[in-house]
């Protein structure tokens, strides 16, 4: 008998069960040919014998190489190896067989959409970053959303129950979503009335995709969104770009056009306006709500951090008002949890939702069941709310702590105004310090920072970035401030 004692290596305080490591083991064993196929190979009382364990695990181990066609077992009699394993073979349908089948970049055929851009930098390699404004997941509730995915993914194992879900997301979290709603922007839904999404990029491309058609005209603010402008456009929206001020986006300017054409589709962001950070105001709001409501006007609000106020006295989104049907909510999960956790949400009418639901199954048959259920739990058992009010109080000391560092050491060649909310500053760059040309002397120094590109709309060059600062802790904002410091 070959030495399974020496050869199969056992870890009992390793997270992997000592059953799989057995399994694992044995798998090796016969990969490298040391048992070749129909070789017998020990009953499970010996080979508990031999390596020491409980029979129990060395019968789990056997189900398990079983299950995967490793071996043979006949009851009472023998366990061999299979004579056929378990190994894909692939045979060419060729003569000749190249060495790569995707050696060239260029696709030969036709594509709907070609967009030309520039390889994107690799944040990987830097130890800093500043980033378009993006939550710190270090403060997140990580351990307690896993802990409850680990639950749930056990409870998967043991009842099936992740064979089940719907395309409109999780029930329990529509349900806790509806509800935290209610108490933090007063919108007054039920779970038919949301969709979940993976992120809230994904929520505006499935509410554009129900609306636009090609010719479609679609309102957006200048500047705006340009990853919302890419998806209108894709879908052969014409975009009217009306202008965004220290008070938002122009209501006057979007009356006078609704007045001439009802365009179909308006694409507004009330808080912390992407890029500039600026937030519409009550005024222009109330004048908006009119518009919608008079002009029949759809429109996709995206409210993607409205969870992050610090004047403590945020305006409520136009969701919840009186607007007749005609207001999309987008909000998102992402931005208040994690980048990695992807989970937003879509806010409309019964009948919006369950379309708009069928046409996610094209796209994805169904989120991810078990982080929905997981991210459910939080919110319901207060996690999510007591992680918002302390990372409400951890960001706005940042953005503090960032401004004033901005202030000292690049205020004689930025232009910026503290942001009442959100994750980011806007910054503008004096003419003679071209954003592309500061963001390479920062990677140079060890830290990156986007070129402005992003931002910038047809010809026109803000010479701009979002400088994010959630994500940075103080030591960190140190080390940024230095590294600014030595731009000029």
């Amino acid at each position: 008998m070959i030495p399974f004692k020496t050869l199969i290596s056992i870890d009992k305080k390793a997270a992997m069960p000592v059953y799989q490591q057995i399994a694992n083991g044995l798998i090796n064993i016969i990969r490298e040919g040391m048992i070749k196929p129909g070789t017998r190979i020990p009953s499970s009382r010996e080979m508990a014998g031999v390596l020491q364990v409980h029979r129990k695990t060395i019968v789990a181990a056997y189900e398990e190489l079983s299950a995967q066609d490793w071996i043979t077992a006949i009851p009472r009699k023998e366990i061999t190896v299979s004579k056929h394993l378990p190994e894909l073979k692939p045979r060419s349908f060729r003569r000749t067989v190249n060495t790569a089948s995707y050696n060239g970049s260029q696709a030969n055929f036709f594509m709907r959409w070609r967009e030309a851009a520039s390889a994107p930098a690799e944040k990987q390699r830097f130890r800093l970053v500043i980033n378009d404004g993006f939550p710190d997941a270090r403060i997140a509730p990580v351990d307690n959303l896993l802990r409850h995915y680990r639950l749930f993914l056990k409870k998967t194992y043991q009842e099936g129950f992740i064979m089940h879900g719907d395309a409109e997301g999780s029930a329990n979290l529509r349900s806790a979503i509806a509800s935290f709603l209610s108490d933090t922007r007063a919108i007054h839904s039920g779970n038919n009335n949301i969709l979940i999404t993976r992120g809230a990029q994904m929520a505006i491309f499935i509410a554009a995709r129900m609306i636009i058609k090609p010719g479609s005209s679609v309102i957006v603010g200048e500047p705006s969104y340009s990853i919302a402008n890419m998806i209108f456009e894709h879908f052969g929206a014409k975009l009217i770009k009306v202008p965004v001020d220290e008070n938002g986006i122009d209501v006057d300017a979007i009356e006078k056009i609704c007045k001439k054409k009802r365009p179909d589709l308006l694409y507004v962001i009330p808080h912390h306006h992407h890029p500039t950070t600026v937030t519409l105001s009550a005024d222009r709001r109330m004048k908006l709500l009119d518009i919608i409501r008079n002009h029949k006007l759809p429109v996709i609000e995206d409210d993607y951090d409205y969870d992050f106020h610090y004047n403590r006295t945020p305006i409520l989104p136009l969701a919840s008002a009186d607007h007749n049907g005609y207001v999309l909510y987008i909000g998102s999960i992402t931005k208040s949890f994690a980048s990695s956790v992807r989970i937003g949400y879509l806010l409309a009418g019964s009948e919006f939702i369950w379309q708009a639901a069928r046409l996610r199954e094209m796209i994805d048959i169904r989120g991810d069941v078990l982080m929905e259920e997981a991210m459910a739990i939080l919110f319901k058992n207060g996690d999510m709310q007591k992680h918002l009010k302390k990372a409400v109080k951890i960001y706005q000391e940042r953005r503090d702590s960032f401004c004033s560092m901005l202030e000292s050491e690049l205020g004689n060649i930025t232009r910026f105004t503290t942001p009442a909310g959100g994750m980011s500053v806007w910054v503008q760059f004096d003419k003679k310090y071209t954003v592309s040309v500061v963001a390479k002397k920062l990677a140079g120094k060890g830290l990156f920072m986007g070129d402005g590109s992003f931002y910038n709309s047809g010809k026109v060059n803000y010479n701009a970035v979002r400088m994010g600062f959630a994500s940075l802790n103080k030591k960190e904002l140190e080390e940024v401030g230095s590294i600014l410091r030595g731009i000029r």
